[in-house]
């Protein structure tokens, strides 16, 4: 049996395009915490191409917006001591790419927590493939209250 990843143990019946589980069609990255970050590995198809070879620019901001996610809520979760994670939303994010993404092998997503209070988290991420850094972000992610959209989305 493999291990569930944050996505599936905390909102199996999530439909966002980047990090639901229940999406058929979306991106379904699986993050995991390990030690002081939270990883995730993925692979690109064909569909998901600028052009031949390279990763889009957008699937790479909804891969790093989503990882960055769900680090901000499983740290607010552990710091507030809660049985399930906050459902978080990004209040903003800024994407730097790099260099071409090849989607040729695996997505290496590394994020971790900069700084946080008990409702929101400053969060630093790296997207790698073939063992080289190709984009990074940093982005502020916020527990919402109920009257919020996404409030229980999760």
């Amino acid at each position: 049996m493999t291990e569930l990843s944050l996505q599936e143990r905390y909102a199996p019946h999530n439909a966002c395009f980047g990090c639901g589980p229940a999406n058929a069609k979306g991106l379904r990255i699986r993050s995991f915490q390990k030690d002081n970050e939270v990883v995730a590995t993925w692979q690109p198809e064909p569909h998901h191409e600028a052009f031949p070879g390279m990763l889009n620019g957008g699937i790479i901001g909804s891969l790093l917006d989503c990882h960055s996610n769900w680090t901000a809520a499983a740290h607010l979760m552990q710091k507030n001591a809660l049985d399930s994670p906050p459902c978080t939303v990004t209040a903003e994010y800024a994407i730097k790419l790099l260099r071409p993404t090849p989607t040729a092998g695996p997505i290496l997503l590394k994020a971790r927590v900069v700084d946080s209070t008990d409702d929101r988290a400053n969060i630093e991420a790296t997207l790698e493939a073939n063992g080289k850094v190709c984009a990074t972000c940093r982005g502020l992610f916020v527990a919402v209250k109920p009257g919020h959209p996404a409030y229980h989305r999760w």
